[in-house]
């Protein structure tokens, strides 16, 4: 049996374009490999990934506009997530670009502060120990639940 997830990577060529992503480290973090990891997952299923490094909440922001991109992935392990990930929430919301991506977060967290990431506004946060396929799974969902015009007429359920 095809799992959802094979089904978009057997079809990807259907999309209008290729779902941009925006990931960065948040802040001066140096704890890279978990989001190393993640961009070549994304890229290795069909989407194009820019990796900033470190950037704090205004220039990530910044660049996700230069680059007209859909997601955007922060990934934190040095305890500053609630801090600057609440900064890059309320810095989207006041720029009015809250709906304009989809905001995603990852690192190692206790379920009490990836509760508070998600009430803080970002639209998934993602644990060390989520799987390859929830993350691309998770990533088309929440575009096609935001109304992305690249998946609109191209999901495949």
């Amino acid at each position: 049996m095809i799992n959802k997830t094979q089904k978009i990577n057997n079809n990807k060529n259907l999309h209008n374009k290729k779902v941009k992503v925006l990931l960065s480290k948040l802040g001066l973090d140096v704890h890279n490999r978990g989001v190393i990891t993640v961009a070549k997952l994304l890229r290795d299923s069909g989407m194009e990934v820019i990796y900033l490094g470190n950037a704090l909440p205004e220039e990530i922001l910044n660049i996700a506009l230069q680059e007209s991109v859909d997601i955007i992935g922060v990934s934190s392990l040095g305890g500053a997530h609630l801090t600057l990930g609440k900064d890059l929430i309320d810095l989207a919301i006041k720029k009015n670009l809250k709906d304009k991506f989809v905001f995603l977060i990852g690192g190692v967290f206790s379920i009490k502060d990836a509760e508070e990431l998600k009430n803080i506004g970002f639209d998934e946060v993602f644990t060390a120990e989520v799987s390859s396929n929830r993350i691309i799974d998770t990533i088309y969902e929440l575009l096609k639940n935001k109304g992305n015009n690249i998946l609109k007429n191209n999901f495949i359920d």
